[in-house]
């Protein structure tokens, strides 16, 4: 959402955050979309309610990985990022069982689906009430000049409120020098997300990665269950129990992220879908008659039937290949480094250093000891011997 972005750099991520919670729950975007589904009196009410709760949750699903990652410890920085998705789960897993509670046990009264709709207000609250207790991202403070309090924020984060600590003040140099080459390219500008490679790569990554989540069919067969030849009752059980085996596996991801990096659990993760569509095709060309979900895509069951699902299976196999083949590891590096590893990771990463994880506690050693060259990937791979220390005295003054 483009004025995530620019509301996001000119107020700061906390405020942002805020304003998203708000207009997904209170007057401007939240609490309005929370409460115009609640009270809805007619269908224009409910896309009205609709319109403002899906902007609202917009803006935080769009920040708040962001922000996270920014204020993130580089050894932790995968497992504080997927637990938004964990999270998420846990949303999806209460609502989906109040949503069945509801269904069974106030069925046929409007308590059926307002109670619903109401709960989803509540978890707003404390965000927009607690929201800016929290630190505000030290790379914002950076960008926009304000080094003292970024300087803090960093110690709150990574130090116990310690401002002179050899890390802190490393990280303070690591993005001094990320800014001042930004600086010196000059101001950014959308068309170079298309005309800077390193940017461009990262751009399609991203798309390609999202675009392969879809392909493992997860929305269609959520979106379309309601066609499945169930009753409703039976429908939302199943997307409860399912929620629970969802909750697992991102519980799973978040536990081993930083360990296996990041490749790993997108590599299993796939090949896992696809072979569960390899059996859903199995058991269909087997027993078509007692399997219900030919209504959920009507026009390719009609004309390829099981074969369907092998679409999928596929997708699900074709996603880990293109993943493995093009996707460089992440792991412990610090955000001021992304520019320069998808500058110089070849764009075929397999048997290269760019596909093995390193020891994810590499880049927090060597910033606390000042062996690091600000901006680059680590000193190892400087030829200047003077980079490859940090004068702290250079930071303020």
């Amino acid at each position: 959402m483009f004025p995530v972005a620019y509301l996001a750099d000119k107020l700061g991520r906390r405020v942002t955050i805020q304003i998203g919670a708000v207009i997904y729950m209170y007057g401007l975007f939240t609490i309005l979309g929370g409460a115009l589904q609640t009270g809805a009196r007619n269908m224009d009410m409910m896309l009205a309610g609709r319109f403002f709760a899906g902007f609202g949750v917009g803006f935080m699903s769009d920040l708040a990985p962001l922000y996270q990652a920014e204020i993130a410890h580089p050894s932790i920085r995968g497992r504080l990022t997927t637990l938004q998705q964990f999270m998420l789960g846990i949303g999806a897993f209460v609502a989906s069982w109040i949503t069945y509670g509801t269904s069974a046990g106030l069925k046929g009264s409007q308590a059926e689906w307002r109670v619903p709709l109401g709960i989803q207000i509540v978890p707003a609250l404390p965000l927009i009430a607690f929201i800016l207790f929290l630190p505000e991202s030290p790379r914002w403070l950076a960008e926009k000049g304000r080094w003292e309090e970024a300087r803090q924020s960093l110690a709150r984060l990574h130090a116990n409120g310690d401002i002179n600590d050899s890390f802190v003040l490393a990280q303070v140099k690591d993005m001094k020098a990320g800014i001042e080459k930004a600086r010196d390219i000059g101001e950014s500008t959308w068309m170079e997300l298309f005309t800077v490679p390193a940017n461009f790569r990262r751009l399609a990554l991203g798309y390609i990665l999202q675009f392969s989540v879809q392909m493992t069919v997860v929305s269609a067969l959520q979106y379309y269950s309601t066609l499945m030849g169930f009753t409703s009752s039976r429908i939302l059980l199943f997307q409860s129990i399912n929620s629970i085996i969802a909750l697992i596996g991102e519980a799973c991801c978040v536990v081993c992220v930083d360990h296996t990096g990041r490749r790993m659990p997108l590599i299993v993760g796939n090949v896992a879908s696809g072979l569960s569509f390899v059996v859903g095709s199995i058991l269909m060309a087997r027993w078509p008659g007692s399997v219900h979900n030919h209504k959920v895509t009507p026009i390719a069951f009609k004309h390829i039937g099981w074969k369907y699902y092998l679409a999928f299976a596929i997708c699900g196999h074709s996603n880990a290949l293109f993943i493995w083949a093009f996707f460089p590891e992440t792991t412990g590096r610090p955000l001021e480094q992304m520019d320069i590893l998808f500058g110089d990771a070849p764009l075929f990463v397999p048997g290269t250093s760019y596909a093995r994880v390193g020891d994810r506690n590499a880049g927090e050693r060597e910033l606390r000891e000042g062996n690091f060259a600000p901006g680059d990937l680590s000193a190892k791979d400087s030829h200047d011997p003077e980079k490859a220390s940090v004068d702290y005295r250079e930071l303020w003054g």
